[in-house]
């Protein structure tokens, strides 16, 4: 009984995603035929198209999944302790000072290295 189940359900879903994906295709296909009408109404049509769709895909064992993962990932973003301007700041000018150093350094590497083998093959 439960393998017929999600059987059923897999091949609603299946229906679903395929509404969503020719909602999809027609809001596509709809702004490129109707490129004469005002762009602020084929955006409406597209938008309206494309908000149709994800409540269709929504719908669906994975659309369901997702949307529970992006809830489950605004509450443990809301648990991240920001830094503050100032140590973000101070983050920042310490990571640009060892950059330029390593430059530096690597600069006057590439130097030495390009000297000997200027020594060496006599260029």
């Amino acid at each position: 009984m439960t393998t017929n189940t999600e059987n059923q359900g897999n091949a609603l879903d299946l229906v679903k995603w395929g509404i969503a994906v020719i909602l999809i295709a027609a809001a596509v296909i709809g702004n490129q035929m109707y490129s004469e009408a005002s762009v602020l109404v084929r955006a409406i049509g597209v938008v309206v198209a494309f908000a149709i769709a994800g409540a269709f895909a929504l719908q669906t064992v994975k659309g369901k999944e997702a949307l529970e993962f992006a809830k489950e990932a605004n509450i443990e973003v809301r648990k991240v302790v920001w830094p503050t301007r100032q140590e973000a700041l101070n983050t920042t000018f310490i990571v640009l000072i060892a950059t330029g150093i390593l430059a530096v350094v690597l600069w006057l590497l590439d130097m030495g290295l390009m000297k000997i083998v200027n020594l060496i093959t006599g260029v």
